[in-house]
């Protein structure tokens, strides 16, 4: 569980930093996220899962990052 709540606070760390560094292209980018189709939203929150996935294999299993 202590794992969990550091990923947690670590993951909400890294998504809170473009908005304190830079609100005001974050609302850019965020009205251009609105406009972007839904199967492009689903295909790059796809990709990125996978992309995560493969990453905590790597961290757990092979050592890679140790």
């Amino acid at each position: 569980m202590k794992l969990f709540m550091l990923v947690i606070g670590l993951v909400m760390v890294i998504e809170g930093l473009p908005y304190f560094a830079f609100p005001e292209k974050m609302k850019v980018f965020l009205a251009q996220v609105q406009e972007m189709p839904e199967e492009t939203l689903r295909w790059s929150g796809f990709f990125l899962m996978c992309l995560g996935l493969l990453l905590c294999y790597l961290a757990q299993r092979t050592g890679i990052f140790s």
